[in-house]
């Protein structure tokens, strides 16, 4: 396997990974008769700043482990990251997370039949908004993503104990889950959205509804516009 391809691969890996533990966590406190079910929020913030370590761990033995087309671009903007790959990273973190999603739905099966409501079946999947307003939404997706990027590109400049960036990593999408996610559930990655709805729609889900296509592009354009003005203001700070 190439080097290139490798890399490609290993997004493929960690984004599966990142959703199947992410969505999973969500899918624990939220489907009927789950062990954890009303767990809360922090459980699902603490289960999604743990999804995001492992995932980096599994992938960045093998490529940069963004698991997140915002971060791809935001790193390719800020000339970390070489533009000829950006297009087919975001096809593996989709299909990614496709297939995590996926997973998930296989993993609970048993308890899709057992909760009726769908807005909660697709919240298991997909991101949603606390208040519908489009603009508002997408503005909060915008900073959570800013302060994804930035950040990142921030701890390149800091030297960490080997094998410590992932836990760093990791504390860093629980901060923004805890501080930042009530608003819309925080996707601040369009493949960590983008791949689970698909998956909602397509599966043979017991009492699912309507997959909210509608909003979508919430989660896709803010996430995006957030990386790349992570990227603007990182081009234009000395360091």
């Amino acid at each position: 396997m190439s080097g290139d391809t490798l890399q490609i691969f290993s997004e493929f890996l960690g984004t599966l990974i990142l959703i199947l533990l992410g969505d999973g966590v969500v899918a624990a406190v939220s489907l009927n008769k789950s062990k954890a079910q009303g767990a809360g929020w922090v459980v699902i913030t603490l289960g999604w700043g743990a999804a995001v370590t492992i995932a980096v761990y599994v992938a960045g033995f093998m490529g940069p482990a963004h698991l997140n087309p915002a971060v791809t671009l935001g790193m390719a903007m800020a000339g970390n990251f070489e533009w000829g790959l950006v297009v087919p990273f975001i096809i593996a973190q989709v299909v990614g997370g496709i297939v995590g999603a996926m997973l998930v739905w296989i993993t609970y099966l048993p308890h899709w039949e057992e909760t009726k409501d769908e807005a909660t079946i697709l919240g298991t999947f997909a991101t949603g908004p606390a208040i519908r307003n489009l603009v508002s939404n997408t503005v909060t997706e915008i900073i959570g993503t800013f302060v994804l990027v930035f950040a990142l590109l921030a701890f390149s400049q800091h030297t960490f104990s080997d094998g410590l960036n992932p836990l760093v990593v990791g504390v860093l999408i629980l901060s923004i889950g805890l501080s930042l996610g009530g608003p819309t559930g925080y996707a601040i990655n369009p493949a960590r959205d983008l791949g689970p709805r698909i998956a909602h729609q397509i599966l043979p889900i017991k009492n699912k509804g309507e997959s909210d296509w509608g909003y979508a592009w919430v989660p896709v354009v803010g996430p995006m516009i957030g990386g790349a003005i992570a990227a603007l203001l990182w081009a234009i700070i000395p360091h």
